[in-house]
């Protein structure tokens, strides 16, 4: 069975959020299928964050509904199959590199060492494993919130912003990292206004004021814009208020 046939690991059905007068989410609805990278690309403020926390059911809808691996959101049972890496370092200063790495797999369940190990190597920590976090580098404490979010192993992984404050070598490594574990199966959704990373996933979802104004690959997107640029691919889509290929 391939993976268009099987049931979607992600579902949005005319999901809103409001927020006063603000519609941050304005009707989306897709399918995400298992096994694969997404990205949602957008400008800061187009509402990528608040559909993650919609999708992670961090917050909830005003109306519509999200679904991950087929069971309802917010639920927090299906949390634990969720990993979620914050656009904000998501970590405990005053504890170690280890100790937050090992409260993070607590949280979800998972006592094996062996876990914790694995996910500061994949982000280069293992060295650093008994510094303070406060004393981290900036990049060093992103790496950190990833390896927090990848510790228990997850189905889905949300990642706002993963990159940022990355130096490029790691930056490569990282998703490398991501294409094996989508190779094995993980859904990946990652949020980013960083136009250059978009070739390295598999299907790209445009935000724009809370819509979702064009979905498909890259090649796909451009060709449909009549560009080679995906930013100015995004910027024709906004401009015809969105034209999904």
């Amino acid at each position: 069975m391939t993976s268009e046939q099987r049931e979607p690991a992600i579902r949005a059905s005319d999901l809103v959020k409001v927020f006063g007068t603000v519609r941050a989410i304005d009707g989306v609805s897709f399918d995400l299928a298992p096994g694969r990278i997404y990205g949602l690309l957008g400008p800061n403020g187009s509402g990528k964050t608040t559909l993650i926390r919609l999708l992670t059911g961090l917050t909830r809808a005003t109306e519509g509904s999200a679904e991950v691996l087929g069971v309802a959101m917010p639920s927090r049972q299906n949390l634990a199959r969720i990993g979620y890496m914050t656009q904000s370092d998501g970590i405990y200063p005053t504890l170690t590199v280890a100790d937050n790495a090992r409260f993070f797999a607590a949280a979800y369940g998972v006592r094996d060492r062996q876990a914790v190990l694995a996910a500061l190597a994949v982000v280069e920590l293992a060295d650093r494993a008994a510094a303070t976090a406060m004393d981290l580098s900036g990049g060093q404490r992103r790496r950190l919130s990833l390896a927090c979010a990848l510790v228990h192993e997850p189905a889905v992984l949300f990642l706002d912003e993963p990159t940022v404050g990355v130096d490029p070598l790691l930056r490569v490594q990282f998703w490398q990292h991501f294409r094996r574990l989508a190779d094995g199966g993980t859904t990946i959704v990652v949020s980013s206004h960083v136009m250059d990373e978009a070739d390295r996933c598999d299907e790209l979802l445009f935000v724009r004021s809370g819509k979702v104004i064009a979905r498909g690959t890259g090649t796909q997107l451009r060709e449909h814009a009549g560009t080679a640029d995906l930013e100015q691919a995004f910027l024709r889509f906004a401009g015809d208020g969105g034209v999904t290929p």
